[in-house]
């Protein structure tokens, strides 16, 4: 009794490279990518005018599995550039002064290389609001946000003697 063949899944449930997605993965020219599929060597699915290789097709062709086809992830090291709007309300104009001034001191300082950032503060009188505008790397930005928590929080009240 022969045991049918599995049903591929749909195509939105299957991960489809395109013909220079495979081409780089396998370090191979276009060309010789596309002469594989002509060839029947490597299965595809033509949508419209252009070749798409499902990824399990292309780990049986080369029978072994693939680990970096998505060009979304990062490669190791790569700088990860963020910004954040801090809004503080009911804040004085002297603590907002304050404020701005450690962290605008702070963000002038030296920094390791690959490390970068930039600091914006506005206070809005009128509301009693303190917008801080944070622009830095991910390991600047984790270090630079508990200085904020520390130049923000309120000093514990000390218990009399």
């Amino acid at each position: 009794m022969m045991t049918p063949e599995p049903t591929p899944a749909p195509l939105h449930a299957r991960t489809l490279l395109s013909v220079d997605q495979v081409a780089g993965i396998l370090k191979l020219h276009v060309r010789t990518v596309r002469n594989y599929v002509r060839q029947g060597a490597l299965r595809a699915t033509r949508i419209g005018k252009q070749y798409r290789i499902d990824l399990a097709d292309l780990e049986a062709f080369t029978g072994r599995p693939v680990e970096s086809h998505d060009e979304r992830l990062l490669a190791p090291g790569t700088p990860v550039q963020t910004s954040c709007v801090f809004t503080v309300e009911g804040v004085t104009p002297a603590l907002a002064s304050r404020v701005s001034n450690s962290l605008l001191a702070s963000a002038g300082g030296p920094r390791a290389p690959g490390q970068w950032l930039a600091v914006t503060t506005t206070y809005e009188v009128q509301f009693d609001r303190l917008r801080i505008l944070l622009a830095a790397d991910l390991a600047t930005l984790r270090s630079y946000l508990g200085l904020i928590e520390a130049v923000l929080e309120r000093p514990e009240a000390t218990p009399a003697s």
